[in-house]
């Protein structure tokens, strides 16, 4: 894969536009407030680290950050903004890559562990992130449900956003759990195309990749205000723990 992978110059640049919502301070404020309790006295240690949009607001809480970041051009935008020299960030893939010390707590939200798109992949995470905790640490992974039941049978594409600047439309590969995710967005009066695969996992098969890295279910939240998940929910964050 490009060091960069999906999240290019061109993707990084206009990256916190595109998400402009979840710099909301009614979301913002609720995912920070769940961090920082679970970081504690300790340091956390964010996974795909992005731009900053948590990282920064969670320092500003007083918590020590740091951060694993595949995209050099995203961890560029980061070191742009106010605060950033406090972050030290290290460029690498978030199944793989390790960062010096013990850490509270890590996390990894907004999805992205979809990005590993293979089980390897997604279990490898799981065990970096273990061996990255201290006794009595957490993980924290934020992710959508998949959104089969919406799907009709013998389809592939669920168009999940329309707008007069933006198309969103999910491409699924069921039997592999395989999720294309393609954005067509206006820009200087035409569309272009993004596409990126992702790897959907149900949250069973998560509380299963937590087990093989000697992790144990803490909490499951259908959202950052802690509402209880049901059937019905359509997000969950979860939090394992790591045996004190």
């Amino acid at each position: 894969m490009d060091p960069d992978g999906y999240f290019d110059e061109r993707v990084a640049a206009s990256y916190d536009e595109s998400s402009s919502d979840m710099f909301d301070p009614e979301v913002l404020g609720p995912t920070v407030d769940v961090l920082a309790e679970l970081a504690g006295n300790g340091r956390a240690l964010e996974f795909a680290i992005g731009t900053g949009r948590v990282a920064l607001a969670l320092s500003g809480r007083g918590v020590e950050v740091h951060g694993i970041e595949l995209s050099k051009a995203m961890a560029a935008k980061l070191a742009e903004k106010p605060g950033a020299d406090a972050i030290p960030v290290t460029i690498g893939d978030i199944a793989t890559t390790r960062v010096e010390g013990s850490f509270s707590l890590v996390y990894l939200v907004f999805n992205t562990i979809g990005n590993l798109t293979s089980q390897q992949a997604q279990v490898a995470c799981f065990r970096n992130a273990a061996a990255h905790l201290e006794p009595g640490g957490c993980f924290l992974i934020e992710l959508l449900v998949p959104d089969l039941r919406r799907l009709p049978p013998g389809e592939t594409m669920r168009v999940f956003h329309a707008s007069e600047t933006h198309w969103g439309i999910d491409e699924y590969d069921v039997a592999n759990q395989g999720l294309v995710s393609h954005h067509f967005d206006l820009v200087d009066g035409r569309f272009e195309l993004l596409s990126m695969p992702f790897r959907y996992a149900w949250p069973a098969e998560l509380d299963l990749m937590a087990e093989t890295a000697g992790l144990r279910l803490r909490d499951r939240w259908a959202d950052w205000t802690r509402k209880p998940f049901t059937s019905e929910s359509t997000a969950h964050v979860s939090v394992w723990g790591k045996p004190a």
